[in-house]
């Protein structure tokens, strides 16, 4: 609906619509010598108050001595407004957008469009350290939840007018604020056009979280694998749009969405690039290592001791036999019982205030496989095995990829339970055929595992194991062909 030019229709239609809301703020006042009309509206604990009061309310009744009349929304936007951001709004509904999200709206009688006043200032937490990717060595800033905070962060590390913010909204009630940051040199055209295009025709009733856009974006939404990154970190998210990748900052949350991805990405710390080259690769090899231990170790130990005990060292088999020889339950049994315990227990900790969850993660664990020894449940190997494989997923620094690795274990280890090493390698094929068929936006979730000479075989120089930065001369696969050399390397 649009505006209408009498101030008291408008006054109506706002009335209306925000009926049994205490906390819209309405005020109807006069203003200059002929007593123009004006309507304010906005939303209490919302606004900053002293903006309100000083930059509007006191300049349109106190200081502004204009021969002011009806239908003089423009002059007073340009005269008396002493705030940096106003816009007009021709329709009703765009007045309730802006007020809802914290702006001041006013009305006034002659004028058949609304000044809109940015006036945004609702409470929030200041910039903490990061939590989930905790580094030694490097920044230990992270996102909040509130956008504006967070894009400052980004624009604070990459000073370039290349740098570009497109501003959507998503979400038909929520209407959450997002902004697509991007690199106007690098980033490809064609995958800007794609995301462009998904936040534009996503048609959904909220968005809560980036948690929400990422599951909407995925193309294999069955997939157990993301397929998007989500980080907290601002020094990563700048790192990715200088490879050409594109960020969503979603309001409300902490987490940022890069796009798109690789394997290879998820196995890339922020601190790999702030020491040593060797250290941090053979870190990172160890990350491989980890991630392969924690899909196969229960299903091998499956293998190995039902179906094929011979293949193991005699002095070692005969172990296992004499530790399990009071035990009730088989071998799978045994293995199922301690992967759901330390599952429990894992989402015991995360539930846990922080100065507990720790103890408790440590202490039970040690409390309930010493006690599940000694009551003769499950084998000390079994213990072992578990307590392995739950360390390596520790490793990995992406939590979402570290979901999909421990649905994959399952997997392992209800082939190998049934058909013993030939299980596992089916499932280990199984597992590599669907990592093969998945994309992000047109890249090969496998790269540059697979198809690496697309960009002359450079991306290996920062995959299992990372080269020196002054070796590292071209940009990843996802930047644009004619802008992958790296600016500033030594000539």
């Amino acid at each position: 609906m649009l505006i209408s030019r009498s101030v008291v229709e408008n006054i109506a239609q706002v009335k209306s619509v925000f009926r049994d809301s205490g906390d819209i703020v309405m005020r109807d006042f006069s203003i200059g010598k002929h007593g123009a009309r004006i309507f304010m509206v906005y939303m209490d604990n919302l606004v900053n108050g002293a903006s309100v009061e000083d930059s509007i309310m006191t300049n349109l009744m106190c200081r502004y001595d204009a021969a002011v009349q009806a239908g003089m929304l423009d002059m007073i936007m340009t005269e008396a407004i002493a705030v940096g951001e106003t816009g007009k709004m021709e329709s009703l509904q765009e007045a309730y957008d802006a007020i809802l999200t914290g702006d001041t709206v006013l009305f006034m009688e002659g004028n058949d469009f609304a000044l809109r006043i940015a006036t945004k200032g609702f409470p929030s937490r200041g910039v903490n350290q990061a939590e989930t990717e905790v580094v030694v060595q490097g920044p230990k800033d992270s996102f909040n939840e509130v956008m504006a905070t967070n894009i400052v962060l980004i624009r604070r590390r990459i000073r370039d007018t290349h740098l570009k913010l497109k501003r959507k909204r998503a979400g038909e009630r929520t209407k959450t604020d997002i902004a697509l940051m991007y690199m106007e040199d690098l980033v490809q055209p064609h995958l800007l056009q794609e995301v462009e295009r998904q936040l534009d025709c996503m048609n959904v009733d909220a968005i809560y979280d980036s948690g929400y856009m990422e599951q909407l974006m995925e193309e294999r939404w069955m997939s157990p694998y993301p397929q998007l990154q989500m980080t907290e970190r601002p020094d990563k998210a700048s790192a990715a749009l200088l490879e050409g990748r594109i960020v969503l900052v979603v309001d409300n949350t902490p987490f940022v969405i890069l796009l798109p991805v690789t394997l290879n990405v998820f196995f890339q710390a922020a601190e790999d690039y702030y020491d040593r080259w060797g250290m941090m690769s053979l870190v990172r090899a160890l990350r491989y290592l980890a991630a392969f231990a924690a899909v196969t170790l229960p299903g091998l130990y499956i293998a190995f001791s039902v179906y094929h005990p011979q293949l193991l060292p005699t002095a070692l088999a005969l172990k296992i036999a004499s530790t399990r020889q009071a035990i009730p339950f088989s071998v799978v049994g045994e293995v199922i019982l301690m992967e759901i315990a330390f599952e429990l227990l894992r989402e015991a900790g995360i539930r846990l205030p922080s100065p507990v969850s720790s103890t408790i993660g440590i202490v039970g664990g040690i409390i309930i496989g010493s006690a599940a020894i000694e009551a003769g449940l499950v084998s000390p190997s079994v213990v072992i095995v578990s307590a392995l494989t739950g360390i390596c997923t520790f490793v990995i620094p992406n939590v979402s990829f570290v979901s999909g690795l421990r649905l994959s274990k399952y997997v392992v280890i209800l082939m190998s339970s049934v058909l013993g090493l030939f299980g596992f390698w089916l499932a280990m094929l199984l597992l590599i055929t669907h990592l093969a068929g998945l994309t992000s936006y047109g890249i090969p979730f496998l790269y540059p595992f697979c198809s690496s000479s697309v960009n002359d075989d450079m991306d290996w120089e920062d995959s299992i194991f990372r080269l020196p930065l002054i070796k590292m001369k071209r940009r990843p696969i996802f930047s644009r062909e004619s802008s992958r050399k790296r600016k500033g390397e030594k000539k």
